[in-house]
């Protein structure tokens, strides 16, 4: 059983690289049930990024993604949408890290998830903030 001052609570982890999953990774050492959506195929860039294990997976992956469930989604297709508003319904915090106006474009915006859970906190994790003029830039390339 999950211990730490997090346990009983559900974070979806929708963030890519770095940021997000970092964020998740912290929760889920709390103790918080941390379910991470991976794009089909290749999965989270960060299984590639660093000096790669005899398992197929880098080391900075193993570490960012300790004590936490990965699925795979296409959320770029209604089906993927539909499983991952599923998700959110049922879960306590979700976390992304996409450029502004991303997840909106996919129908997965704030208003989106909290139709599927009202009670849902969203952490939103961008490079240059969620407003401004620099806001639709990347963080990292």
């Amino acid at each position: 059983m999950t211990q730490g001052p997090l346990r009983g609570i559900r974070v979806l982890d929708i963030g890519s690289f770095l940021a997000g999953p970092f964020c998740g990774t912290v929760m889920a050492e709390f103790g918080a049930e941390v379910i991470k959506i991976e794009e089909p195929g290749e999965g989270d860039p960060l299984r590639r990024f660093g000096t790669m294990t005899e398992v197929g997976d880098t080391m900075v992956w193993l570490s960012e993604s300790r004590n936490k469930k990965c699925v795979t989604l296409d959320l770029r297709k209604p089906k993927g949408v539909e499983i991952l508003l599923r998700l959110a319904a049922q879960s306590d915090i979700v976390i992304e890290n996409f450029r502004p106006g991303i997840l909106e474009g996919w129908g997965l915006g704030y208003e989106q998830i909290k139709a599927a859970n009202p009670r849902v906190i969203m952490v939103r994790i961008s490079g240059y903030g969620q407003t401004g003029p620099y806001r639709s830039r990347p963080g990292f390339a």
